[in-house]
C-alpha cells in the first residue's frame, strides 16, 4: 500500500509543479495584459480578458477590499495555486507517515495501538493550537465554521494559563506557546508510561 502512496505522491509532485509552472506563465502573460505591457486591444488580450481574467474575479475583489492594486490580483493567484498545492503535497506526505506509523504500531500489539491513539489525540490538540494562534493573526472568527472546533479543544487548556501568564508587552498572548509545550511534555510522559 505504502508503494502506491508513494507512486501517487511522485505523480503529484509533477502535476503540483506542472500547475505551478503554467499558472506562472498564464497569470504573468495576465498581469502584462493588466499592466498594459502587453497591447489592450490585441488578441492576447482579448483572450485572457474572457477565459482568465473571470477565473481570477474572486481574488482581485479581496485583493482590492484589503487596499491592494487589482492589476496584482494575478500574482496573489499564483501565490495561492503553489501555497494551496504545497498545502496538499504536505498532507499527502502526513498520511503516508500516519499509515507507516499506524502500521509499525499495529504489529506491536495494543501496545502499540494505543501509543498511536494518544500520539494522535495529542496531535489533534497541537493542530488546534497552531489553527488558533494562526487564525487570531489575519483575524478570523473565533465562531467561524472553519476555527470554531478549535475551542473546545484548546480553550481547556488555554483559560487557567492565560489567569497565570499575563500577556507580554500587554498584546502578546504566550499562553499556546506553553500550552503546546505542556501537551509535548504530557504526551512523552503518556507515552513512556505506555
Amino acid at each position: 500500500m505504502l508503494t502506491a502512496f508513494d507512486t501517487l505522491l511522485g505523480i503529484l509532485r509533477v502535476v503540483v509543479f506542472v500547475i505551478a509552472a503554467a499558472a506562472l506563465v498564464i497569470f504573468t502573460i495576465d498581469w502584462l495584459v493588466r499592466t498594459r505591457r502587453i497591447s489592450p486591444f490585441g488578441g492576447v488580450a482579448r483572450f485572457f480578458r474572457r477565459v482568465v481574467d473571470p477565473l481570477i474575479v474572486p481574488i482581485e475583489h479581496r485583493v482590492v477590499r484589503a487596499g491592494g492594486l487589482p492589476a496584482n490580483a494575478p500574482w496573489w493567484a499564483l501565490i495561492a495555486i503553489v501555497i494551496g498545492g504545497l498545502i496538499v503535497l504536505a498532507l499527502l506526505e502526513f498520511i503516508r507517515g500516519q499509515i507507516q506509523f499506524a502500521a509499525a504500531a499495529g504489529s506491536a500489539g495494543a501496545r502499540g495501538i494505543v501509543a498511536v491513539l494518544v500520539t494522535w489525540l495529542f496531535g489533534i490538540l497541537q493542530v488546534a493550537l497552531i489553527i488558533r494562534v494562526i487564525s487570531s493573526w489575519v483575524r478570523l472568527s473565533e465562531w467561524s465554521k472553519w476555527i470554531r472546533w478549535t475551542i473546545p479543544l484548546t480553550e481547556w487548556l488555554l483559560r487557567p494559563l492565560r489567569k497565570f501568564i499575563p500577556p507580554l508587552a500587554g498584546t502578546i498572548d504566550l499562553s499556546p506557546l506553553v500550552a503546546w509545550l505542556l501537551l509535548a511534555l504530557l504526551k512523552g510522559v503518556v507515552l513512556s508510561i505506555i
